[in-house]
């Protein structure tokens, strides 16, 4: 496994990606992602592992934010089902905390996926408040908070 920066051509990859990790309707557009990725202080870092002859390929990625001087903004990380539990999820979070160094981070989650509630957790994430209907105006999640 390692991590790099983004390139323009990930983009296509990036949205199929993303569709596959959640379902239709939480998964963002391509729109979407294009909308983020403009907003000042968006970076995005790519994780791959070693297909072999096919060289490295993507498995996923994290989209996140500096959105002011004292708070960054964790937007989504997505990992392959086959690459979660590679390490390659906190590989890419560890990547991003360096970017957000010194900033309050925080990040939804659904309140229903305890996997990635644990995964927040061990990154030393805490829960702030429950948000209601966030998903889809009917699934509420946590906003959890990683300190400076």
């Amino acid at each position: 496994m390692r991590i790099r920066d983004y390139q323009a051509d990930d983009f296509d990859t990036l949205c199929d990606i993303d569709r596959r990790c959640f379902p239709p309707g939480i998964a963002y557009s391509p729109d979407d992602i294009a909308m983020s990725m403009l907003e000042p202080g968006t970076f995005i870092i790519i994780g791959e592992h070693d297909a072999g002859v096919a060289g490295f390929v993507i498995a996923g990625f994290i989209l996140a934010r500096r959105e002011r001087s004292d708070r960054g903004h964790i937007i989504t990380i997505d990992v392959l089902a086959e690459h979660r539990r590679s390490g390659l999820g906190s590989m890419l979070l560890e990547a991003a905390h360096a970017q957000l160094a010194g900033r309050r981070v925080i990040l939804e989650v659904a309140v229903d996926n305890a996997s990635a509630i644990a995964f927040y957790k061990k990154h030393g994430y805490v829960t702030q408040r429950r948000m209601k209907k966030y998903y889809l105006d009917r699934d509420d999640a946590w906003q959890m908070v990683r300190a400076a």
